[in-house]
Formats: C-alpha cells, structure tokens, sequence
C-alpha cells in the first residue's frame, strides 16, 4: 500500500485536526479567566433580581389630535403597538381601550359603533367586524417622508 487512498486521506486528516483542537481546548481549561472588564446589558443587577419594565412611551399627541386626510376616517393609534396581539380569541388593545378598563388605562374608549353588529343589533361586547382594530386603525408616528408627497386632505384644497 504504497499509495493511500482519497478517503484514507481525508479521515486521517479530520483525525489529526480533531486531536490538534482537542489538546488546544484542554490546555486553556486550567486558566482563570479575567473579567474585570465585562458589562452586561443587565447592568448592576446580580443574575436572581428582575430589572424593572420599561416604561410605556406614549407619543406627543396635539391637543386636538391627529388631523384626518378625509371623512369617516378611523382615528390614528398615538402609541406603539409593535408587541400587540390580536387574535380570534384575544385582543390586547381592549384591555384599555374597551369600557371599564379605558378609565383606569386613562385611554379613549372604543366608540359606540364598535358594539353593533351587521345589523345593527346592540351587543355587550365588540362586534366581530370591528374585533381586529389594525384593519382600520394604525399608529400615528412623527417621521419624515420617505418620499415627497403633495397630497392635500379635502379640507385644505378648499
């Protein structure tokens, strides 16, 4: 066997490199390691206490609200809402917004609307076709323009 094969080669080679990476490992294990000089993105806290929640940033909202581009326009969301779930079963908005929760939340409550269905029947709770507020409701944020736009609502063409 004057000639090895490819394969021969190759797993005494992976064999080789293994052993290497394998006594490399072993003698750094003995070594205390200096961590003087390490932050965690927990601060101070020691690893059994809880950091406190952030706080809610809600945005600056004009006294008179949002202006609306046209009529019947749902009122936009002055607040993040990135983390929110809706789903069939469940709602978060409502957990301020729907009445009694709204006072305590300190938040509008949902408009009266909200509580007749198709046919105009007046249900105690929020109807089916109003359930997801994302359909017509976004949130408002103070950006710029990703691109130039000169569109005027109908009050200020007049």
């Amino acid at each position: 066997m004057a000639e090895m094969g490819y394969f021969a080669k190759t797993v005494g080679a992976a064999i080789a490199a293994g052993l290497i990476v394998a006594g490399l490992g072993l003698s750094g294990a003995g070594v205390a390691q200096d961590r003087s000089g390490v932050r965690t993105l927990r601060g101070d806290l020691g690893m059994q206490e809880n950091n406190p929640p952030p706080a809610i940033l809600k945005q600056e909202t004009p006294a008179d609200g949002f202006g609306r581009a046209y009529r019947q326009q749902p009122p936009l969301i002055p607040h993040k809402i990135d983390a929110y779930q809706i789903t069939k079963d469940y709602n978060q908005c409502m957990s301020c917004h729907d009445w009694p929760a709204n006072i305590k939340a300190g938040a509008l409550k949902v408009s009266e609307t909200h509580y007749n269905d198709r046919e105009g029947n007046r249900l105690d709770k929020i109807s089916g076709t109003r359930f997801f507020c994302t359909q017509c409701h976004v949130p408002q944020a103070d950006a710029k323009p990703l691109v130039t736009n000169t569109f005027q609502n109908a009050t200020e063409v007049k």
